[in-house]
């Protein structure tokens, strides 16, 4: 098998997109499906920048380890990587070459991996948290000449047949630590990579029946393999966010992460609410049978919103079909809510997203990005009307207005008990008049924005 020397690496990877031209704002009125159209990275908006409001990250793994396999069809992607000559190691490196020049043509300034995207597995953990390690130290060279920096690490504990019952909730105490030896080596990984956050994802934790699952035993044990992350993150100084990213009915028929108001019940009853934020995605969201902006906003109403991951399902499908968003409207909301609760601090918009299995071009990820981008800078400039607008907000105030009167406030503060409030309704013959909510109305007010 042929080895590829740098320069070989070099020269396949300087024609991989077919472009050497970074991207750049052009304005709506552009026809060069080389543009954006409407992010302009250094436009300010309410004190901030795009960039800075967006904080965009390209996902390794659907854009650089996915090659279009489907249930019923091989690969449909020719990437050098996966199927050139070279051993493990060097096409991961290849891959990291191609990354880093996707990066740098559309100007994003994070990405996002799973230990096994970046890193082949070896025979042993020792090997495989080795080729991460050797990775990582190649990624930070990169780092030095380009500007994309690490948005958040995760390991990947589901792949593997190992995993098939979980990693942390596995009911072989050999899996855990397994998975506990390889979390711990991405986490550090991340933060040597200055990372800003690092996630959780479930992945396998959860059941397919209750007749071999003790439920108890399983959350305990995510508990406290949750409560080691944390420990660790402040033992080495990981001064980033630990994020769960929560997942309903895939893979597992129940996941223990199902959404945001059952993971913080979780990280509530294991002491971990104040530790561990959530990281909410599009199309998860859906499969909760959720809205996209309920689930970011429940978690700013129980303080802890910390990262989206941004695609979309096909809603004709009853699963997670990871597209590309391209739903303005949409989107809207969902940054709306976001700068509602404050903006993003250490999390940002990752494009948790992959092309369709006939997109097999690689300067489809280009466009796919070009126009995820653009969808979600008009997105943010409709939010920011609709908040500099104040109709909205000003809606709801007046709504609950009745809640600032003393009586209302000393209802809610102890000071009355039931009989108390039941003698009162009776004595004034107390008789609410039901106000419209005006949904239609203010329906209208946030497509007057779009």
């Amino acid at each position: 098998m042929l080895a590829i020397s740098n320069n070989e690496r070099n020269k396949t990877m300087s024609n991989f997109f077919n472009t050497s031209t970074p991207i750049k704002y052009e304005g709506k009125d552009s026809t060069n499906p080389l543009s954006f159209k409407y992010y302009d990275a250094t436009q300010k908006i309410m004190g901030k920048t795009m960039e800075e409001h967006l904080r965009f990250a390209v996902c390794y793994w659907h854009s650089f380890c996915w090659d279009g396999p489907d249930p019923f069809g091989g690969a449909t992607m020719d990437r050098p990587w996966i199927v050139g000559s070279g051993s493990a190691m060097e096409h991961a490196k290849l891959k990291a070459d191609s990354a880093f020049e996707m990066y740098d043509l559309l100007g994003v300034p994070f990405f996002t991996f799973h230990d096994r995207d970046i890193a082949p597995e070896g025979e042993t953990l020792a090997e495989s948290n080795r080729n991460v390690q050797e990775i990582a130290d190649y990624f930070a060279e990169k780092m030095q000449s380009s500007k994309a920096r690490v948005l958040w690490g995760t390991a990947n504990l589901f792949s593997n047949r190992r995993f098939m019952s979980g990693a942390a909730t596995n009911p072989d105490p050999l899996v855990f630590a397994y998975a506990a030896a390889q979390v711990k080596n991405v986490l550090d990984v991340t933060h040597k990579l200055g990372g800003e956050n690092y996630v959780l994802w479930g992945g396998r934790e959860g059941y397919e029946t209750l007749l071999n699952t003790d439920m108890k035993r399983e959350l305990d044990q995510l508990g406290r393999f949750m409560n080691m992350v944390v420990e660790h993150k402040h033992k080495i100084g990981f001064k980033g966010t630990i994020l769960i990213e929560p997942k309903p009915q895939e893979p597992t028929k129940h996941q223990y992460d199902f959404d945001v108001a059952t993971v913080f019940g979780f990280l509530k009853n294991y002491g971990l609410e104040n530790e561990i934020k959530v990281n909410i995605e599009v199309g998860h969201a859906v499969l909760a049978g959720h809205s996209f902006e309920h689930e970011i906003e429940t978690a700013n109403t129980l303080g802890i919103f910390g990262s989206i991951d941004a695609n979309r399902n096909d809603y004709q499908s009853g699963w997670d079909t990871d597209q590309f968003p391209n739903n303005v409207p949409e989107m809207s909301l969902a940054l709306y809510y976001i700068l509602k609760g404050g903006g993003f601090s250490t999390g940002g918009l990752n494009f948790d997203s992959k092309l369709r299995r006939q997109s097999s071009d690689p300067m489809d990820l280009i466009h796919g990005h070009i126009g995820g981008m653009d969808v979600c800078a008009r997105a943010l400039i409709a939010a920011t009307k609709m908040l500099e607008d104040g109709a909205l907000e000003k809606f709801v105030t007046d709504r609950y207005d009745g809640w600032n009167h003393p009586d209302a406030k000393k209802m809610l503060a102890g000071g009355y008990s039931l009989e108390d409030i039941a003698n009162w309704v009776e004595a004034d013959n107390v008789n609410p008049s039901p106000q419209s909510g005006r949904q239609e109305y203010l329906e209208n007010l946030v497509n007057r924005t779009i």
